[in-house]
């Protein structure tokens, strides 16, 4: 189990990346990030849109209706050209907390 802390904090990094690949809607999301992390990332829908609607604000993503293939309306996202030049240096930023912290004693090992 990761703690909510600090799932929040990567929360913004797994919905781009995930996003970078194709559009999906919100359930389809939260379920393709949680079988790619082998359950250790899951999030509640609940907790996942506010977060959708946050980087839709910021230009990030963009947010269209469609139908999905059992015919219910789904507001599927993608990534932006906004978003896709914020992902690699949150990649980068990501990469050099986790060097940091397996420079810490019993991190690498851990």
């Amino acid at each position: 189990m990761i703690a909510s802390a600090i799932k929040r904090g990567s929360a913004e990094l797994a919905v781009l990346s995930v996003l970078s690949e194709r559009p999906l809607h919100g359930y389809e999301l939260a379920r393709q990030i949680e079988e790619r992390t082998g359950g250790v990332l899951r999030f509640e829908l609940a907790s996942l849109y506010p977060l959708l609607y946050r980087l839709e604000r910021r230009g990030a993503l963009a947010g269209e209706w469609k139908a999905a293939p059992n015919g219910r309306q789904r507001r599927y996202y993608r990534l932006t050209a906004r978003g896709r030049r914020q992902l690699d240096p949150l990649r980068a930023q990501w990469r050099r907390y986790f060097e940091a912290l397996r420079r810490l004693p019993g991190v690498a090992d851990a």
